[in-house]
């Protein structure tokens, strides 16, 4: 088998294609031939180390593909996987290859009219957008949100399914070519940081009230904003870091801005347990079999690309999924 591995934390230059052996699965697991990988920031900081891993360590948190062989039973495991079925995972490390062994636990089977591509598109950004918006600040109808990177794969994820419960949302890019693309994710107001004053322009929107939720997956350049666009007793949900981390805040800030919330969630905690995960998959594939929820491949690489995918990543110059094609 073909993967990227990397011998120590670098730029995208440190990720290697390596040739290794293919893997056996074990008790509970499925070998699986990856047909497509997604490419994430929490990819890009475990290549620089920021997120340590062993080394060599192998990238990759989410894949789909095709069950090539099954390990032998073990309690507990789910049943119901054969081979040649087509199959999704989220937080199984090591899909920048052309296979994984992937414990059953991980696996959620894809539904015949969803591509293995989508399917792959859906997981992390998909499960990411579906708990924020029903688990850490359950969004009801007539609320208001405010997302950063509203092109991307999560922001038009998010924007759809808080559309679908009734929400207003305001979005904000970096460029006209993606406001229209925020636009067709389903954002109501698009906010183009490169030409209008931010923070006037959330307040004219919202009469100057601010708005109940800010969803901030950009960190260090967005927070301050953040704070400034919430409303008396708003949230911010701070659920990524792409320009750094954020600094030390004194809470007396949450307070002088209005007694607000302040929340730092993170996917694992939000699908811990296969009933949850598997939940959140059936809603998502199925809203998108049914042709009520648009997902947007981005761009495709090829394994030996997988460099030049991260420094498109890092360059913030992608809009929808990123995709490795083995």
């Amino acid at each position: 088998m073909q993967a990227i591995q990397i011998e120590a934390p670098g730029g995208p230059e440190a990720m290697k294609l390596a040739e290794l052996p293919t893997p056996q699965p074990g008790p509970g697991e499925a070998l699986v031939r990856i047909e497509a990988a997604g490419v994430n920031f929490i990819d890009v900081y475990q290549r620089m180390g920021v997120y340590k891993l062993p080394l060599p360590a192998r990238l990759g948190m989410e894949g789909a593909g095709v069950i090539e062989s099954l390990g032998i039973a073990r309690d507990g495991a789910p049943q119901g996987f054969a081979v040649g079925q087509r199959v999704s995972w989220a937080q199984q490390q090591g899909a920048y290859a052309t296979h994984l062994a992937v414990p059953l636990e991980k696996l959620v089977q894809v539904p015949d009219d969803v591509t293995l591509e989508v399917a792959c598109a859906t997981m992390l950004q998909g499960f990411t957008a579906h708990y924020l918006i029903n688990d850490t600040f359950p969004i009801k109808a007539g609320q208001t949100l405010l997302q950063y990177a509203g092109a991307g794969g999560t922001g038009r994820l998010l924007s759809q399914l808080a559309k679908q419960k009734g929400a207003r949302v305001i979005a904000a890019v970096g460029s006209d070519a993606k406001a229209e693309l925020a636009k067709s994710g389903g954002a109501d107001e698009v906010i183009v940081l490169s030409r209008l004053n931010f923070e006037e322009e959330v307040k004219r929107l919202t009469n100057g009230q601010g708005v109940d939720v800010v969803y901030d997956s950009v960190g260090k350049d967005t927070f301050d904003g953040s704070i400034k666009a919430l409303k008396r007793r708003g949230m911010l949900v701070l659920f990524g870091q792409s320009s750094g981390a954020v600094a030390p805040i004194d809470p007396q800030r949450l307070s002088a801005a209005g007694s607000l919330f302040f929340t730092r969630p993170t996917l694992g905690h939000h699908i811990a347990t296969r009933a949850e995960m598997v939940a959140r998959a059936d809603e998502l594939l199925g809203k998108i079999a049914a042709g009520k929820l648009d997902v947007r491949i981005g761009a495709r690489f090829s394994l030996a690309e997988a460099g030049a995918a991260h420094r498109a990543l890092e360059g913030r110059g992608t809009t929808g999924k990123v995709l490795l094609i083995p």
